[in-house]
């Protein structure tokens, strides 16, 4: 598991594109029959890739979490993002999740393995763990389940359909907040005007974009923007401090996960277009 340490504001707004890069954008996560996750320091949060090809996968880190299993003091989300089918084991137990289902495995759960129904049609999976102090039942749903929301409009180039996951008012969790937001054809930017929390941190995954698409991904102080260029399945750690709010070459999908001190979404701090810079 690779680790990256929390960063200073006063000190990000001095860093070079490629520091930037080295700092918040998450790539390569899906490769073929391997778990790859990076740790963040912010709110410990872990994200993840996998692609199951072969044999089922076992979600394990003793190394870096220093625990006998990986959920001991975690809880995790799964987000199925393309391909076909995927089969996730909780304690013998197993969830078949399609395109846009998700599953949540709380606090305690000790054997976790994830694997793809059918090896010639892999399914595509992306994680989310947060530290846990209090257990919550293994409890899968999807897209229609979560209720979407429709939100903006074409002419403000923001259309889009909000599905929460995991939150105060659908799976229940410890702090962990997960979600995915679908924007229209013709719509290219999400969160804005753009916000911050500076209570809890944010990782965005994008999604669904062609190859020659891109993603321009806003962050940084509000008066001290920056931007980080992004692929189709890459990610990016947000700062408490930072601003996340972006624009695509064309519309895209992205999952939004957040942890830390509050499990609302009300604290956010919209901050006005002329207040960016």
């Amino acid at each position: 598991m690779e680790i990256r340490h929390t960063t200073n504001p006063a000190d990000v707004k001095h860093y070079t594109t490629e520091r930037l890069r080295q700092e918040f954008l998450v790539g390569g996560l899906f490769e073929a029959n391997k778990i790859n996750m990076v740790y963040s320091h912010y709110d410990r949060l872990i994200v993840g890739g996998v692609l199951p090809v072969g044999e089922a996968l076992k979600l394990e880190d003793r190394e870096t979490l220093q625990t006998e299993y990986f959920l001991e003091r975690r809880e995790i989300g799964f987000l199925h993002i393309g391909g076909g089918i995927a089969v996730i084991a909780v304690d013998g137990k197993a969830y078949e999740l399609s395109k846009l289902d998700v599953l949540y495995v709380g606090k305690g759960r000790q054997d976790v393995t994830i694997a793809s129904k059918d090896k010639n049609d892999p399914a595509k999976i992306y994680l989310v763990s947060a530290t846990a102090h209090a257990e919550y039942p293994t409890r899968k749903m999807t897209a229609e389940e979560a209720n979407p929301t429709h939100l903006g409009s074409l002419e403000t180039s923001n259309e889009r359909v909000l599905n929460k996951y995991i939150h105060a008012d659908g799976i229940q969790s410890c702090q962990l907040m997960l979600g995915v937001t679908t924007l229209k054809p013709g719509s290219v930017w999400n969160t804005m005007p753009a916000h911050v929390h500076d209570r809890r941190m944010e990782a965005y995954l994008y999604f669904d974009l062609n190859d020659d698409a891109r993603i321009f991904h806003m962050m940084g102080e509000p008066a001290e923007t920056r931007h980080l260029v992004a692929e189709n399945e890459q990610a990016v750690l947000s700062p408490p401090w930072s601003i996340h709010s972006g624009a695509g070459t064309s519309n895209y999908s992205f999952c939004w996960a957040m942890a830390g001190e509050n499990y609302t979404f009300s604290d956010q701090e919209f901050i006005p277009m002329k207040g960016l810079r």
